[in-house]
C-alpha cells in the first residue's frame, strides 16, 4: 500500500492527515490526478515529497508500494 501524509491547509481540505491506498505501479502524475478528483484542491499551493525527497508534481516517477507520498504546504524561509 502507499501511504499519502497530508499537512496545512492540504490535511484540512481532505478532513485527514493520511490515507493509505492499494494502487501499485501507479505513476505520481496519476496519483495527483486522482486525488484532485477527490478534493479539489484547485486553489491549493503544495509541495510534493516521496520517500521524504521533494520531487516535481510532473515527474513520471512510478509509485511502488512501500512508497510514502506527502503533499507539504509552502515553506517560509528563516
Amino acid at each position: 500500500m502507499i501511504e499519502i501524509k497530508y499537512f496545512g491547509a492540504v490535511a484540512e481540505k481532505t478532513k485527514c492527515s493520511f490515507e493509505k491506498i492499494s494502487f501499485s505501479g501507479i505513476s505520481l502524475q496519476e496519483l495527483l490526478q486522482d486525488l484532485e478528483k477527490k478534493y479539489q484542491f484547485e486553489s491549493l499551493s503544495f509541495s510534493v515529497a516521496v520517500n521524504q525527497k521533494i520531487v516535481p508534481k510532473t515527474t513520471g516517477y512510478t509509485l511502488q508500494t512501500s512508497d510514502t507520498v506527502a503533499l507539504l504546504p509552502p515553506f517560509a524561509g528563516g
